[in-house]
């Protein structure tokens, strides 16, 4: 699926050969690709731009960490640090040739967002670009990286690829989704290996039709801004203050994209006081983030999450989200209660 050798899977589902040092998490199935992807995976934003800064020691460190977790699913996009974030995944691998990494890029958000511009050609030249920052012949799932919403319903669109993927050029291809509609948009196309949107306890919506359908479909879901861009770690006031290169200060109003990739679209006073009440519900032996990453993949329909992380440290807490005991039905009672009171009505008309 790439210029990487991909070793043969065993029984187990790990792969012939694997390093036994690295620890072992469960995997999900794409189930149109065939392709498998940990539960927990790593989201590479923060490794490319918008974070504040993160230096390539610590990038490659966060990488190591999360694979030495069990993490099998990278994912990136040619736009984070205009892809810096593509180059250093390539780095990381290109010294690791024993491990199995599924990694998915995003493209489109490099040109000006009109639906004329989602054509063969542009997709071609795009391709190419990733495929050299990546250092692979062919990408293992590529991402129309939440395209204007005509985009979804553009039957040459898909045909062109369609035609990426005759080309091997790509394995599979998916799309990633502001809203639920275009979700479901995405799911009725034939070839959609995977759905990429944002499902938190601060964004429930997705659980009552985009899952279902997802499930019946055979379309993986990547959750992606789990953590409402790190407001459910519990972590932040609201005396906080972000660098000025961090997208939770110059995109909290929308201002630079969709408001809905800034703390999920919750506005930062609900966002804080509803944080310390989420972060009050995390069992004994659970932090805050676990807890949210633990919630996400007991949804039926979940393929893989991608929190990000900036620090080792941080890439292993959230890996080990997956190996915690199943949340009591107390908890899960009172998330969704939380949700009905505080933030439903800010989240749902919009996405």
């Amino acid at each position: 699926m790439s210029g990487r050798a991909r070793p043969a899977r065993g029984a187990t589902g790990r792969p012939a050969g694997a390093d036994d040092t690295l620890a072992v998490m469960e995997e999900r199935t794409f189930d149109r690709s065939g392709q498998h992807a940990s539960v927990i995976g790593l989201g590479t934003w923060q490794l490319g731009a918008d974070w504040g800064d993160v230096d390539d020691k610590e990038a490659l460190a966060v990488l190591e960490a999360a694979a030495e977790s069990g993490v099998t699913f990278f994912d990136t996009a040619d736009v984070y640090g205009d892809g810096r974030s593509e180059q250093t995944i390539a780095s990381f691998l290109s010294g690791r040739p024993d491990l199995h990494v599924l990694v998915a890029t995003k493209m489109g958000r490099r040109v000006d967002q009109i639906p004329e511009n989602y054509v063969l050609d542009n997709f071609r030249a795009w391709n190419d670009r990733s495929r050299r920052n990546l250092g692979v012949d062919r990408v293992d799932l590529v991402q129309l990286h939440c395209p204007p919403t005509p985009v979804y319903s553009t039957d040459e669109v898909f045909d062109a690829l369609d035609t990426l993927v005759e080309e091997e050029r790509i394995a599979a291809y998916g799309v990633s989704v502001e809203t639920c509609a275009e979700a479901l948009t995405a799911i009725a196309r034939p070839n959609v290996a995977s759905v990429q949107i944002i499902l938190n306890p601060f964004r429930m919506k997705p659980l009552r039709e985009v899952l279902p359908a997802a499930r019946e479909a055979g379309v993986g879901i990547i959750a992606r801004v789990p953590l409402a861009s790190g407001l459910l770690s519990g972590k932040y006031t609201k005396d906080t203050v972000f660098a000025e290169n961090d997208h939770r200060t110059f995109n909290r109003h929308g201002e630079a994209f969709d408001q809905g990739e800034t703390f999920s679209g919750v506005d930062w006073a609900t966002g804080v006081e509803a944080a310390a009440e989420f972060a009050a519900l995390a069992p004994e032996g659970y932090t805050p983030a676990q807890l949210a990453l633990r919630w996400i993949v007991r949804q039926p329909g979940v393929t893989t999450v991608i929190p990000g992380a900036r620090s080792p440290e941080q890439a292993r807490a959230n890996a080990a989200a997956a190996r915690l005991p199943e949340l009591p039905d107390a908890t899960l009672t009172a998330i969704t209660d939380l949700y009905d009171r505080r933030i439903r009505e800010q989240v749902e008309n919009r996405w």
